[in-house]
Protein backbone atom coordinates (compact mmCIF):
# COMPACT_ATOMS: atom_id res chain seq x y z
CA UNK A 1 0.00 0.00 0.00
CA UNK A 2 2.72 2.15 0.62
CA UNK A 3 4.24 2.24 -2.93
CA UNK A 4 1.15 2.38 -4.05
CA UNK A 5 0.63 5.47 -2.14
CA UNK A 6 3.88 7.28 -3.56
CA UNK A 7 3.03 6.17 -6.96
CA UNK A 8 -0.26 8.02 -6.33
CA UNK A 9 1.23 11.02 -4.79
CA UNK A 10 4.01 11.95 -7.51
CA UNK A 11 1.36 11.32 -10.48
CA UNK A 12 -0.65 14.37 -9.28
CA UNK A 13 -0.63 16.82 -11.46
CA UNK A 14 -0.89 19.56 -8.95
CA UNK A 15 2.60 17.68 -7.35
CA UNK A 16 4.36 17.23 -10.67
CA UNK A 17 3.69 20.59 -11.22
CA UNK A 18 5.47 21.65 -8.02
CA UNK A 19 8.18 19.18 -8.35
CA UNK A 20 9.18 20.52 -11.59
CA UNK A 21 8.99 24.20 -10.76
CA UNK A 22 11.22 23.06 -7.55
CA UNK A 23 13.86 21.27 -9.98
CA UNK A 24 14.00 23.92 -12.75
CA UNK A 25 14.73 26.73 -10.37
CA UNK A 26 17.27 24.78 -8.66
CA UNK A 27 18.69 23.66 -12.14
CA UNK A 28 19.35 20.37 -11.33
CA UNK A 29 18.10 16.64 -12.87
CA UNK A 30 16.22 14.76 -9.98
CA UNK A 31 14.74 10.83 -10.22
CA UNK A 32 11.94 9.40 -7.68
CA UNK A 33 12.44 5.43 -7.66
CA UNK A 34 9.70 3.44 -5.31
CA UNK A 35 10.88 0.96 -2.85
CA UNK A 36 10.68 -1.79 -6.07
CA UNK A 37 12.90 0.72 -7.82
CA UNK A 38 10.50 1.42 -10.48
CA UNK A 39 10.59 5.07 -11.77
CA UNK A 40 7.88 7.02 -10.50
CA UNK A 41 9.29 10.69 -11.10
CA UNK A 42 11.89 12.41 -13.35
CA UNK A 43 15.05 10.08 -15.07
CA UNK A 44 17.98 9.18 -14.60
CA UNK A 45 19.87 8.59 -11.00
CA UNK A 46 22.26 10.75 -10.48
CA UNK A 47 25.85 10.28 -9.07
CA UNK A 48 24.98 10.68 -5.74
CA UNK A 49 23.18 7.76 -2.84
CA UNK A 50 20.12 7.89 -2.81
CA UNK A 51 18.21 9.72 0.53
CA UNK A 52 14.83 8.21 1.62
CA UNK A 53 11.09 9.37 1.76
CA UNK A 54 10.03 7.95 4.55
CA UNK A 55 6.22 8.92 6.33
CA UNK A 56 4.83 7.40 9.58
CA UNK A 57 8.37 5.27 9.75
CA UNK A 58 7.79 3.70 6.46
CA UNK A 59 10.58 4.08 3.90
CA UNK A 60 8.11 5.03 0.54
CA UNK A 61 11.30 5.46 -1.79
CA UNK A 62 14.27 6.97 -2.87
CA UNK A 63 15.74 10.66 -4.30
CA UNK A 64 18.12 10.59 -6.13
CA UNK A 65 20.19 13.69 -7.45
CA UNK A 66 23.62 14.94 -8.53
CA UNK A 67 23.41 18.00 -5.65
CA UNK A 68 22.68 15.47 -2.41
CA UNK A 69 22.38 19.23 -0.43
CA UNK A 70 19.55 20.04 -3.37
CA UNK A 71 18.29 16.42 -3.16
CA UNK A 72 17.64 17.32 0.58
CA UNK A 73 14.81 20.00 -0.23
CA UNK A 74 13.06 17.32 -2.73
CA UNK A 75 13.11 15.01 -0.07
CA UNK A 76 11.67 16.94 2.40
CA UNK A 77 9.05 18.63 0.16
CA UNK A 78 7.83 14.91 -0.65
CA UNK A 79 8.03 13.43 3.33
CA UNK A 80 6.09 16.98 4.06
CA UNK A 81 3.14 15.82 1.13
CA UNK A 82 3.56 11.89 1.74
CA UNK A 83 2.86 12.39 5.18
CA UNK A 84 -0.09 14.87 4.84
CA UNK A 85 -1.69 12.00 2.34
CA UNK A 86 -1.07 8.82 4.98
CA UNK A 87 -3.01 11.56 7.59
CA UNK A 88 -5.36 12.15 5.14
CA UNK A 89 -6.36 8.43 4.27
CA UNK A 90 -5.69 7.32 7.75
CA UNK A 91 -8.70 10.61 9.01
CA UNK A 92 -11.27 8.88 6.37
CA UNK A 93 -10.45 5.50 7.39
CA UNK A 94 -11.23 6.42 10.67
CA UNK A 95 -14.11 8.56 9.77
CA UNK A 96 -15.58 5.39 7.42
CA UNK A 97 -14.88 3.38 10.53
CA UNK A 98 -17.12 5.39 12.93
CA UNK A 99 -19.79 5.83 10.34
CA UNK A 100 -19.71 2.35 10.07
CA UNK A 101 -20.05 2.08 13.88
CA UNK A 102 -22.86 4.66 14.36
CA UNK A 103 -24.85 2.77 11.51
CA UNK A 104 -24.31 -0.38 12.90
CA UNK A 105 -25.31 0.72 16.25
CA UNK A 106 -28.59 2.89 15.23
CA UNK A 107 -29.36 -0.87 13.62
CA UNK A 108 -28.97 -2.63 16.82
CA UNK A 109 -31.24 0.01 18.54
CA UNK A 110 -33.96 -0.35 15.88
CA UNK A 111 -33.90 -3.66 15.97
CA UNK A 112 -33.78 -4.64 19.49
CA UNK A 113 -36.46 -2.61 20.95
CA UNK A 114 -38.47 -5.10 18.96
CA UNK A 115 -37.40 -8.34 20.55
CA UNK A 116 -38.56 -9.76 23.93
CA UNK A 117 -35.84 -10.75 26.76
CA UNK A 118 -34.21 -13.95 25.08
CA UNK A 119 -34.10 -12.46 21.94
CA UNK A 120 -32.22 -9.05 22.75
CA UNK A 121 -29.90 -11.45 24.33
CA UNK A 122 -29.53 -13.56 21.28
CA UNK A 123 -29.02 -10.78 19.47
CA UNK A 124 -26.36 -8.77 21.76
CA UNK A 125 -24.29 -11.71 21.61
CA UNK A 126 -24.62 -11.91 18.09
CA UNK A 127 -23.32 -8.22 16.81
CA UNK A 128 -21.00 -8.61 20.31
CA UNK A 129 -19.20 -11.97 18.39
CA UNK A 130 -19.14 -9.76 14.61
CA UNK A 131 -17.83 -6.34 16.49
CA UNK A 132 -15.22 -7.97 18.74
CA UNK A 133 -12.56 -10.51 19.42
CA UNK A 134 -14.48 -12.86 21.45
CA UNK A 135 -14.80 -16.90 21.81
CA UNK A 136 -16.95 -17.26 24.43
CA UNK A 137 -20.32 -14.43 24.95
CA UNK A 138 -22.64 -14.64 28.42
CA UNK A 139 -25.42 -13.13 29.01
CA UNK A 140 -26.50 -13.21 33.02
CA UNK A 141 -29.56 -11.80 34.33
CA UNK A 142 -30.48 -11.68 38.18
CA UNK A 143 -33.22 -13.81 39.37
CA UNK A 144 -36.02 -11.26 40.98
CA UNK A 145 -36.73 -14.29 43.67
CA UNK A 146 -33.25 -15.42 44.30
CA UNK A 147 -30.84 -12.43 43.81
CA UNK A 148 -28.16 -14.62 41.84
CA UNK A 149 -26.98 -14.26 38.39
CA UNK A 150 -28.75 -17.02 36.06
CA UNK A 151 -27.29 -17.40 32.37
CA UNK A 152 -30.13 -16.55 29.11
CA UNK A 153 -27.91 -16.72 26.72
CA UNK A 154 -24.55 -17.61 25.76
CA UNK A 155 -22.02 -18.39 22.83
CA UNK A 156 -18.88 -21.22 23.24
CA UNK A 157 -19.60 -22.03 26.87
CA UNK A 158 -20.97 -20.54 30.19
CA UNK A 159 -16.92 -20.21 31.96
CA UNK A 160 -18.98 -18.61 34.93
CA UNK A 161 -16.80 -16.00 35.46
CA UNK A 162 -19.53 -13.35 35.11
CA UNK A 163 -21.19 -14.13 38.41
CA UNK A 164 -17.97 -13.01 40.31
CA UNK A 165 -17.80 -9.65 38.22
CA UNK A 166 -21.10 -8.27 39.33
CA UNK A 167 -19.16 -4.97 40.80
CA UNK A 168 -21.61 -3.06 38.86
CA UNK A 169 -18.46 -1.28 36.59
CA UNK A 170 -17.40 -1.71 33.50
CA UNK A 171 -13.90 -3.82 33.43
CA UNK A 172 -10.96 -5.79 31.17
CA UNK A 173 -9.30 -7.88 32.72
CA UNK A 174 -6.22 -8.87 30.26
CA UNK A 175 -4.57 -11.41 32.20
CA UNK A 176 -6.83 -13.97 33.91
CA UNK A 177 -4.70 -16.39 35.25
CA UNK A 178 -3.12 -14.35 37.81
CA UNK A 179 -6.16 -12.14 38.50
CA UNK A 180 -7.14 -12.92 42.49
CA UNK A 181 -10.94 -12.40 41.25
CA UNK A 182 -10.62 -15.55 38.66
CA UNK A 183 -8.78 -17.48 40.79
CA UNK A 184 -11.99 -19.71 42.01
CA UNK A 185 -13.55 -20.13 38.56
CA UNK A 186 -12.77 -23.28 36.49
CA UNK A 187 -12.10 -22.06 32.99
CA UNK A 188 -9.73 -21.24 30.51
CA UNK A 189 -10.38 -17.29 30.00
CA UNK A 190 -7.39 -15.77 29.22
CA UNK A 191 -8.99 -12.06 28.05
CA UNK A 192 -12.41 -10.48 28.86
CA UNK A 193 -14.36 -7.52 29.23
CA UNK A 194 -16.94 -6.84 31.21
CA UNK A 195 -20.35 -4.84 32.03
CA UNK A 196 -23.46 -4.71 33.71
CA UNK A 197 -26.15 -4.61 32.51
CA UNK A 198 -27.96 -1.62 33.77
CA UNK A 199 -31.33 0.42 33.27
CA UNK A 200 -33.24 2.75 35.38
CA UNK A 201 -30.36 2.72 38.28
CA UNK A 202 -31.16 -0.90 38.45
CA UNK A 203 -28.06 -3.46 37.76
CA UNK A 204 -30.11 -6.61 35.90
CA UNK A 205 -27.18 -8.37 35.28
CA UNK A 206 -23.78 -8.55 33.61
CA UNK A 207 -22.65 -9.58 30.19
CA UNK A 208 -18.98 -10.82 29.03
CA UNK A 209 -16.85 -11.61 26.48
CA UNK A 210 -13.72 -13.23 26.76
CA UNK A 211 -10.89 -15.28 24.69
CA UNK A 212 -9.09 -18.34 25.28
CA UNK A 213 -5.95 -17.21 24.10
CA UNK A 214 -4.08 -14.16 25.36
CA UNK A 215 -5.53 -10.63 23.84
CA UNK A 216 -5.31 -7.12 24.63
CA UNK A 217 -8.83 -5.85 24.84
CA UNK A 218 -8.91 -1.78 24.62
CA UNK A 219 -10.31 0.74 26.15
CA UNK A 220 -12.33 1.46 22.77
CA UNK A 221 -13.03 -1.95 23.22
CA UNK A 222 -14.81 -1.33 26.01
CA UNK A 223 -16.39 1.45 25.23
CA UNK A 224 -18.13 0.01 22.37
CA UNK A 225 -19.01 -2.90 23.89
CA UNK A 226 -20.43 -1.37 26.94
CA UNK A 227 -22.82 0.65 24.13
CA UNK A 228 -24.06 -2.42 22.60
CA UNK A 229 -25.10 -3.73 26.94
CA UNK A 230 -26.71 -0.43 27.07
CA UNK A 231 -28.68 -0.43 24.52
CA UNK A 232 -29.40 -3.92 25.31
CA UNK A 233 -29.84 -3.61 28.88
CA UNK A 234 -32.76 -0.47 28.19
CA UNK A 235 -34.27 -2.58 25.46
CA UNK A 236 -34.98 -5.80 28.02
CA UNK A 237 -36.19 -3.51 31.05
CA UNK A 238 -38.44 -2.63 28.20
CA UNK A 239 -39.69 -5.80 27.33
CA UNK A 240 -39.84 -6.95 30.79
CA UNK A 241 -42.39 -4.28 31.38
CA UNK A 242 -44.23 -5.05 28.46
CA UNK A 243 -44.15 -8.46 28.99
CA UNK A 244 -45.71 -7.79 32.82
CA UNK A 245 -48.88 -5.60 31.55
CA UNK A 246 -49.35 -7.95 28.57
CA UNK A 247 -49.32 -11.18 31.67
CA UNK A 248 -51.65 -9.00 33.74
CA UNK A 249 -53.70 -8.42 30.49
CA UNK A 250 -53.94 -11.76 29.01
CA UNK A 251 -55.32 -12.71 33.22
CA UNK A 252 -58.05 -10.27 33.13
CA UNK A 253 -59.14 -11.64 29.49
CA UNK A 254 -59.16 -14.81 30.95
CA UNK A 255 -61.26 -13.64 34.06
CA UNK A 256 -63.46 -12.02 31.30
CA UNK A 257 -64.15 -15.04 29.48
CA UNK A 258 -64.61 -17.52 32.30
CA UNK A 259 -67.20 -14.80 34.31
CA UNK A 260 -69.22 -15.51 31.06
CA UNK A 261 -68.62 -18.60 30.71
CA UNK A 262 -70.31 -19.31 33.71
CA UNK A 263 -73.44 -18.23 32.45
CA UNK A 264 -73.52 -21.86 30.48
CA UNK A 265 -73.22 -24.46 33.02
CA UNK A 266 -72.37 -27.46 30.34
CA UNK A 267 -69.23 -25.63 28.83
CA UNK A 268 -67.15 -25.65 31.85
CA UNK A 269 -63.78 -25.46 30.79
CA UNK A 270 -64.53 -25.10 27.23
CA UNK A 271 -62.15 -21.58 26.71
CA UNK A 272 -59.24 -22.92 28.53
CA UNK A 273 -59.52 -26.23 25.99
CA UNK A 274 -60.12 -24.20 23.23
CA UNK A 275 -56.84 -21.60 23.86
CA UNK A 276 -54.98 -24.79 24.39
CA UNK A 277 -56.00 -26.69 21.05
CA UNK A 278 -55.89 -23.34 19.34
CA UNK A 279 -52.01 -22.56 20.61
CA UNK A 280 -50.77 -26.27 19.94
CA UNK A 281 -52.15 -26.19 16.17
CA UNK A 282 -50.42 -22.64 16.07
CA UNK A 283 -47.07 -24.30 17.01
CA UNK A 284 -47.59 -27.25 14.78
CA UNK A 285 -47.97 -24.27 11.80
CA UNK A 286 -45.20 -22.17 12.74
CA UNK A 287 -47.69 -19.17 12.41
CA UNK A 288 -45.53 -15.39 12.97
CA UNK A 289 -45.67 -13.79 16.79
CA UNK A 290 -48.43 -11.64 15.67
CA UNK A 291 -50.32 -13.72 14.55
CA UNK A 292 -49.79 -16.44 17.57
CA UNK A 293 -50.61 -13.00 20.07
CA UNK A 294 -53.82 -12.17 18.05
CA UNK A 295 -54.85 -16.12 18.17
CA UNK A 296 -54.13 -16.16 21.94
CA UNK A 297 -56.70 -13.13 23.02
CA UNK A 298 -59.31 -14.25 20.31
CA UNK A 299 -59.69 -18.11 21.18
CA UNK A 300 -59.86 -16.80 24.82
CA UNK A 301 -62.84 -14.56 23.83
CA UNK A 302 -64.33 -16.01 21.38
CA UNK A 303 -67.54 -16.51 22.82
CA UNK A 304 -67.55 -13.47 24.50
CA UNK A 305 -70.87 -12.12 22.54
CA UNK A 306 -72.86 -15.25 24.26
CA UNK A 307 -73.01 -12.30 26.60
CA UNK A 308 -76.15 -10.88 24.48
CA UNK A 309 -77.66 -14.32 24.03
CA UNK A 310 -80.33 -14.65 26.93
CA UNK A 311 -79.89 -17.38 30.03
CA UNK A 312 -83.35 -19.61 29.26
CA UNK A 313 -81.60 -20.04 25.32
CA UNK A 314 -78.21 -20.64 27.29
CA UNK A 315 -79.07 -22.51 29.79
CA UNK A 316 -81.08 -24.81 28.14
CA UNK A 317 -81.14 -28.53 29.15
CA UNK A 318 -82.78 -30.11 26.10
CA UNK A 319 -82.05 -29.34 22.20
CA UNK A 320 -82.45 -26.22 20.87
CA UNK A 321 -85.14 -25.25 18.84
CA UNK A 322 -84.30 -23.71 15.85
CA UNK A 323 -85.68 -19.81 16.45
CA UNK A 324 -83.38 -20.38 19.85
CA UNK A 325 -80.38 -21.27 17.50
CA UNK A 326 -80.94 -18.77 16.00
CA UNK A 327 -79.95 -16.63 18.60
CA UNK A 328 -77.05 -18.54 19.32
CA UNK A 329 -75.82 -17.89 16.02
CA UNK A 330 -75.89 -14.06 16.76
CA UNK A 331 -73.07 -14.32 19.31
CA UNK A 332 -70.27 -13.59 16.62
CA UNK A 333 -71.74 -10.43 15.54
CA UNK A 334 -72.29 -9.63 19.43
CA UNK A 335 -68.91 -10.28 19.52
CA UNK A 336 -67.91 -7.89 16.88
CA UNK A 337 -69.82 -5.30 18.42
CA UNK A 338 -68.71 -5.59 22.14
CA UNK A 339 -64.50 -5.51 20.93
CA UNK A 340 -64.92 -2.74 18.59
CA UNK A 341 -64.87 -0.74 21.68
CA UNK A 342 -61.41 -1.76 23.04
CA UNK A 343 -58.64 -0.73 21.00
CA UNK A 344 -56.32 -2.70 22.25
CA UNK A 345 -58.64 -5.51 20.86
CA UNK A 346 -60.19 -4.63 17.66
CA UNK A 347 -57.12 -6.88 16.30
CA UNK A 348 -58.87 -9.58 17.14
CA UNK A 349 -62.62 -9.06 15.99
CA UNK A 350 -61.71 -11.48 12.75
CA UNK A 351 -61.14 -14.69 14.60
CA UNK A 352 -63.74 -13.76 17.11
CA UNK A 353 -66.58 -12.60 13.98
CA UNK A 354 -65.43 -15.09 12.09
CA UNK A 355 -65.09 -18.69 14.00
CA UNK A 356 -68.31 -20.04 12.34
CA UNK A 357 -67.47 -19.67 9.22
CA UNK A 358 -66.88 -22.57 7.00
CA UNK A 359 -64.49 -23.45 4.27
CA UNK A 360 -67.37 -23.95 1.92
CA UNK A 361 -68.90 -20.60 2.31
CA UNK A 362 -71.92 -22.20 4.48
CA UNK A 363 -71.11 -20.67 8.00
CA UNK A 364 -72.09 -17.90 9.53
CA UNK A 365 -72.62 -14.43 9.89
CA UNK A 366 -71.03 -13.32 6.41
CA UNK A 367 -71.25 -16.64 4.44
CA UNK A 368 -67.21 -15.99 4.04
CA UNK A 369 -65.13 -18.72 2.16
CA UNK A 370 -61.84 -20.26 2.16
CA UNK A 371 -58.88 -18.15 2.50
CA UNK A 372 -61.62 -15.04 2.97
CA UNK A 373 -61.55 -16.34 6.30
CA UNK A 374 -59.19 -15.26 8.85
CA UNK A 375 -56.70 -17.73 10.19
CA UNK A 376 -57.08 -17.24 12.97
CA UNK A 377 -60.80 -18.08 12.77
CA UNK A 378 -60.16 -20.96 11.18
CA UNK A 379 -57.38 -22.39 13.94
CA UNK A 380 -60.42 -21.46 16.59
CA UNK A 381 -62.89 -23.13 14.52
CA UNK A 382 -61.19 -26.72 14.64
CA UNK A 383 -60.54 -26.63 18.26
CA UNK A 384 -63.91 -25.07 19.13
CA UNK A 385 -65.70 -27.86 17.03
CA UNK A 386 -63.17 -30.76 18.45
CA UNK A 387 -64.11 -29.37 22.33
CA UNK A 388 -67.77 -29.42 21.49
CA UNK A 389 -67.77 -32.46 19.40
CA UNK A 390 -66.01 -33.96 22.93
CA UNK A 391 -68.08 -32.54 25.92
CA UNK A 392 -70.84 -34.11 27.31
CA UNK A 393 -74.24 -32.00 26.99
CA UNK A 394 -77.68 -33.11 28.88
CA UNK A 395 -79.27 -34.11 25.35
CA UNK A 396 -76.53 -35.87 24.30
CA UNK A 397 -72.70 -37.79 25.18
CA UNK A 398 -69.68 -36.38 23.83
CA UNK A 399 -68.24 -38.37 21.09
CA UNK A 400 -64.92 -40.81 21.75
CA UNK A 401 -61.85 -38.95 21.21
CA UNK A 402 -61.00 -40.72 18.04
CA UNK A 403 -64.35 -40.36 16.67
CA UNK A 404 -64.10 -36.88 17.09
CA UNK A 405 -61.14 -36.96 15.31
CA UNK A 406 -62.50 -38.62 12.48
CA UNK A 407 -65.13 -36.08 12.21
CA UNK A 408 -62.64 -33.20 11.59
CA UNK A 409 -60.61 -35.31 8.87
CA UNK A 410 -64.69 -36.50 7.60
CA UNK A 411 -64.95 -32.36 7.12
CA UNK A 412 -61.70 -31.07 6.46
CA UNK A 413 -62.06 -29.25 2.72
CA UNK A 414 -65.51 -28.40 3.26
CA UNK A 415 -66.53 -27.09 7.03
CA UNK A 416 -62.76 -26.72 8.03
CA UNK A 417 -59.63 -25.63 6.45
CA UNK A 418 -57.26 -28.97 5.16
CA UNK A 419 -54.52 -27.31 6.58
CA UNK A 420 -55.31 -26.52 9.96
CA UNK A 421 -57.10 -30.03 10.54
CA UNK A 422 -53.84 -31.74 9.82
CA UNK A 423 -51.73 -29.93 11.89
CA UNK A 424 -54.14 -30.52 14.89
CA UNK A 425 -54.11 -34.04 14.15
CA UNK A 426 -50.43 -33.72 14.13
CA UNK A 427 -50.31 -32.20 17.37
CA UNK A 428 -52.26 -34.44 18.88
CA UNK A 429 -49.84 -37.70 17.50
CA UNK A 430 -47.41 -35.77 18.87
CA UNK A 431 -48.36 -35.20 22.27
CA UNK A 432 -48.60 -31.41 22.27
CA UNK A 433 -52.50 -31.34 23.40
CA UNK A 434 -53.21 -31.73 26.90
CA UNK A 435 -56.50 -33.01 28.06
CA UNK A 436 -56.09 -32.54 31.72
CA UNK A 437 -59.12 -29.92 31.92
CA UNK A 438 -61.42 -32.80 30.22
Amino acid sequence: MALLNLKKILLRKDIIKLLDMLTRSMGMNVCIKDNAGVVVYGEGGGTQPGLPITASGQIMGMVYADDAGKAAAIVSLVNHIAGAEMEKKALATETLDKYSELTMLYDFVEKVNTFNVKEIAAFLIKHVSEQIKADNVSVMLINDKTGLPVVIAESGSDNGIGRVLLSGKAEIINDCPSDPRCRNVACTVSSLVCSPMKAKDKTLGVVTASTTEPYNYSADDLKFFCTLVSQAAFAMDNARLYESLKNAFIKTVYTLAETIEKRDPYTGGHTKRVSNYSIAIAETLGISAVDRERLELASVLHDIGKIGVSDNVLRKASKLTDEEFDEIKTHPMCGQEILSYIEELKNIIPGVKSHHERIDGRGYPDGLKGQEIDLIARIIAVADSFDAMTSDRPYRKGLPLEAALEELRKCSGTQFDTMVVEAFIEAWNNNSISLESK
